[in-house]
């Protein structure tokens, strides 16, 4: 057995380890990536460096800013001002974060900042309204996809260049086609989510007719209509014990009412006359300057987050004590054993093992499932750069180039709602604390699922056009 194989045996263990009771999965990847690293004779210092330091500021600085937004008031008054503007209908409560999402990487947000900006709206909504967190995350994360293909975005733009250094032509009309494709795939995808959830009760039928009364576990206001979240089971998503998620509620109209107190009180948000327009102000600065100008958004949201400590006189234990360690611990344990994996050739080798010869339509299929699968542990961007050389010889052989383009990104972004990347972390760290192992499960299930379903879905949508 070679230590790539080896790699992903360990992997696949630790992740079955996660049933046995007390057992933490950061602690034990990183454990596992300095014993593996011993085994193939990669140093300690290197195993140190596939530590994702990007993914610490990012999520650090983000949740920071969020956290000194709640602690004064500002983000349950942001939250009550959505449900306004859509006059208080659940369903269309649900959809917010998908528009959010999909107006910032339209207009050339990077995903990473997108998804900082849109994860505590999504699971801040899900808290208060009965929504499942599963479903807010996944309708975030839809909306990002959706945009993702706009001829100002990312992808869309990097489709193009790609494309013409690797001498495929692409009609006038490409970029358009992209982003119809893309925007159409996500709105088939909220759709049926929506469907799903509507009829299962993750998201509650009527309208809600005021906000929630009481304050939950994390400073956010507990679901109207339902039951206080119970077994609280500490930060880290992934260890033992879980948290009890909210549950549906029935058809009618969820009216908000006082529950019960939660276990440990948490003091009320300190609102001051000047506490609302300056948070508001730093959280479009943040947005300004990552967009418009690509400044590191975590960075940024460390910055204002202090400035709001300062100027608001808040207390710094209060915003530290709501950065969520615990995922900070996961995602960064999980993705310094994958990069190793990846130094090891683990992702080569599960590339190889699907290579097979076939007509062109046929190896699309292929090279989507090859896409989808190193992108589930790695950056869907690179691994689309990567993949898009191989497509000039199949437009070659008679396949159509927008189409082939079109499936093999989707089938890139398409996996990316799983807890293994920044995109994971990013939700877990916005998600309450008593939801997070449960949440940790399902959106590990949900990624599993899309590396099957996503590939093939993208290639029977456009790979035959």
């Amino acid at each position: 057995m070679t230590v790539a194989v080896l790699s992903i045996v360990v992997l696949v263990a630790l992740f079955a380890a996660t049933l046995l009771r007390g057992f933490d999965l950061g602690l034990g990847a990183l454990s596992a990536a300095f014993l593996l690293g011993l085994a193939a004779g990669v140093p300690a210092d290197k195993v140190t460096g596939f530590f994702p330091a990007d993914f610490f500021v990012l999520i650090v600085g983000v949740t920071a800013l969020f956290a000194a937004a709640q602690v004064n008031g500002t983000l349950d008054w942001l939250l009550d001002l959505l449900l306004r503007l859509v006059g208080g209908r659940l369903v269309l409560v649900a959809l917010v974060p998908f528009v959010i999402g999909a107006v910032l990487t339209a207009v050339g947000t990077l995903p990473a900042a997108a998804t900082a900006i849109v994860a505590p709206i999504a699971l801040g909504l899900a808290a208060r309204y009965g929504i499942s967190p599963l479903v807010a995350a996944v309708l975030g994360v839809t909306g990002i996809i959706s945009g993702l293909l706009s001829p100002l975005a990312v992808y869309g733009v990097t489709a193009r260049e790609l494309s013409t250094k690797s001498g495929i032509a692409l009609p006038g009309s490409a970029s358009v086609t992209f982003l119809l494709g893309g925007l159409l795939t996500g709105l088939v995808i909220c759709a049926v989510c929506l469907l799903v959830a509507w009829r299962t009760g993750a998201v509650p039928r009527g309208r809600t007719t005021a906000p929630p009364a009481a304050t939950g576990p994390a400073g956010t206001a507990e679901t109207p209509g339902t039951a206080a979240p119970s077994g609280t089971s500490g930060e880290g998503a992934g260890t033992s014990g879980t948290g009890a998620g909210t549950s549906g509620t029935g058809a009618g109209t969820a009216v908000a009412a006082p529950v019960s107190a939660p276990t440990e009180t948490t003091p009320a948000p300190r609102t001051t006359r000047a506490a609302r327009p300056l948070t508001v102000l730093c959280l479009l600065a943040v947005v300004v300057l990552s967009v418009g100008f690509e400044m590191n958004v975590g960075y940024l949201g460390l910055t204002a987050a202090i400035l709001l400590q300062l100027l608001l006189r808040l207390e710094p234990g209060e915003i530290v004590s709501r950065i969520p360690w615990g995922v900070v611990l996961l995602i960064g344990g999980l993705l310094t054993y994958v990069g190793l994996m990846e130094h090891l050739g683990a992702f080569k080798q599960i590339s190889d093992m699907l290579q097979v010869e076939g007509s062109p339509v046929l190896s699309l299929l292929v090279l989507c499932y090859i896409a989808g699968i190193t992108s589930f542990a790695a950056s869907s961007l690179a691994v689309f750069v990567t993949a898009m050389p191989l497509l000039p010889p199949l437009v070659e052989s008679g396949l159509s180039p927008v189409g082939g383009v079109l499936a093999l990104a989707l089938a890139s972004v398409l996996v990316d709602i799983n807890p293994l990347g920044i995109t994971g972390g990013l939700i877990l760290g916005a998600a309450e604390p008593s939801v997070r192992p449960r949440l940790f499960r399902q959106l590990l299930t949900y990624g599993i699922v899309s590396i099957v379903v996503a590939p093939l879905l993208a290639w029977l949508a456009f790979g035959w056009w």
